[in-house]
């Protein structure tokens, strides 16, 4: 029945050898930068009461992060302060995994080469589904030996991996079913995604008013266990039954319906296409309008959760010297120093969808879409020119974005509407930047399109930990000389200067400008 499965899952292994290690370093690494700071924030004693008091009456806290349970223990801080983030990455990486090599590969067609050959039609299925197993349990494991190292009870680091490792499993399921329903791998992390989206908002409501809505998201499953505090284990077994049942109605679903097909068919578009459609600009927009619109409407969220945060922000760290003196060096009031950490980080996510938009150009080509489109009058800049310019207004616009939430969160928090206009202002100041990471994305995929992702990845990921992680590694601010952000000024804390801004679009549009000019000259790539 499964003929062929060993030899899928092994290929699968071999072509996420870099994708996967980096999920699970990534999310070890979190644990171990958060493990760390909490130790030292929460020394002091009481601080950990104060901390737990504030959490607790702050609607804002509990929704970003989660219920405040275990508040009495350091790694219950832990816990809290990390589980939104590092389970939202988890279920992205099963996302990833079991969409890579389920409907994205059926998509490109080489699923139906694969069947030629002597492997049963739920070999592909179960391959990747076994990848993303190995994925999670290799989260695990990393969580807990994180966890441990840095200090925290084993037992609950144990729990920590376990419930991260079942929320991965949970998604795992999702993304299968969602393989055999839709057609496109992009429909796929659309419909992933959402169900991600709501399953968050119904634990931040739960968590909010303490309600049984809590149970109806996954990821609320895994907060149950309680990790360095109660270490339940039944709510892993609910998500692993839950789990096995998905991916069984992803089996049943395989079996009613051809290679290449979903469940759904998709909807019949015009008969003629409109003519914005016929225009370089208008396809991209066209392929890459609900990635924009999924990317500004997260961050704006994002942006209004943080803001709604500003406010008490005094009273939360109030009894941490550590962190207090860690904001004050940015210079300005705690809450515009804290505002500036919040933008940095709105506008890291903004320069990543830019980057997406630009590697989306890379992806057209390598698939041969795009070569049709160049064979007509359409000239090499113009069809590249295209997808910069999602790339650029679109990551201006997300950016912006941001701090429309932030502004807004904050005004609505605190009753000052003139706070809005404020921080929208501020948040505009970091779009040089976040362009000139778009830039280097364009200027690799001129220049040489096999290293734009990993290039362009690892710039921005440079800049994050420059930006956000290089105090808690004790680097030189020197280390960071190379981060666009470093040179930003950092609004709203402080005076804002025009040259540093008017140097860094200069910078960006020379990188465009070296971009478009080595794609011109170059041969197309596969």
């Amino acid at each position: 029945m499964l003929t062929g499965t060993g030899g899928l899952a092994r290929f699968a292994l071999r072509r996420d050898r870099v994708r996967l290690p980096i999920w699970v370093l990534a999310v070890a690494g979190l644990v171990t930068v958060q493990a760390n700071q909490s130790l030292e924030l929460y020394s002091e004693p009481g601080a950990l009461a104060s901390y737990e008091q504030v959490a607790r009456g702050n609607a804002a806290i509990i929704a970003t992060t989660g219920p405040p349970v275990g508040l009495d223990t350091i790694g219950g801080a832990v816990a809290f302060e990390l589980w939104s983030t590092v389970a939202v990455v988890v279920a992205l990486m099963s996302m990833f995994t079991v969409a890579r090599h389920t409907r994205v590969d059926e998509e490109a067609g080489r699923t139906e080469l694969l069947r030629s050959a002597r492997v049963d039609r739920h070999a592909p299925v179960t391959a990747a589904v076994l990848v993303a197993v190995l994925a999670n349990l290799a989260v695990l494991v990393a969580v807990t030996a994180a966890g441990s190292a840095a200090g925290l009870p084993v037992r609950g680091s144990l729990a920590f991996g376990a419930a991260l490792a079942a929320i991965g499993l949970v998604f795992t399921g999702v993304t299968a079913v969602a393989a055999q329903v839709v057609e496109h791998g992009r429909a796929v992390y659309g419909l992933v995604s959402a169900v991600l989206g709501v399953s968050f908002l119904l634990r931040a409501a739960g968590d909010i008013g303490e309600s049984w809505v809590y149970w109806l998201s996954p990821l609320g499953w895994g907060m149950a266990v309680h990790p360095y505090s109660d270490d339940r284990w039944w709510p892993v077994v609910l998500c692993l039954v839950v789990a096995v049942v998905l991916v069984g109605v992803a089996y049943v679903l395989v079996d009613r319906r051809d290679v290449g097909a979903g469940l759904v068919q998709p909807r019949l578009g015009r008969a003629r296409a409109p003519h914005a459609l016929m225009t370089p600009l208008g396809l991209a927009w066209r392929l890459q309008r609900g990635a924009f619109v999924a990317w500004a409407a997260g961050i704006a969220v994002s942006g209004l959760a943080f803001g709604a945060m500003a406010p008490a922000i005094e009273d939360l760290i109030g009894d941490n010297p550590e962190l207090q003196t860690y904001l004050d060096e940015i210079s300005g009031g705690l809450v515009d120093a804290y505002l500036v950490v919040v933008l940095v980080m709105l506008a890291l996510l903004a320069a990543a969808h830019g980057i997406t938009a630009v590697l989306r150009a890379r992806g057209e080509e390598a698939a041969g879409r795009a070569e049709p489109v160049l064979a007509t009058a359409t000239s090499r800049p113009r069809w590249m020119a295209s997808h910069l310019m999602i790339g650029l207004v679109g990551s201006a616009v997300v950016t912006a974005g941001g701090g429309v939430g932030t502004g807004l969160g904050w005004a609505l928090a605190a009753g000052e509407p003139d706070q809005l206009a404020r921080v929208l202002g501020s948040s505009l100041v970091y779009i040089p930047a976040v362009w000139l990471l778009v830039g280097v994305a364009a200027a690799v995929f001129g220049v040489a399109p096999r290293l734009a992702a990993p290039i362009a990845w690892a710039a921005l990921a440079y800049c994050v930990v420059m930006g956000l992680l290089a105090d808690q590694f004790g680097w030189p601010e020197s280390a960071g000389a190379l981060s666009p952000f470093q040179h930003t000024p950092q609004a709203p804390a402080e005076a804002v200067t025009a040259l540093p801004l008017v140097v860094l679009v200069a910078v960006a549009v020379a990188l465009v400008g070296a971009g478009l000019g080595a794609f011109r000259r170059r041969d197309l790539t596969t």
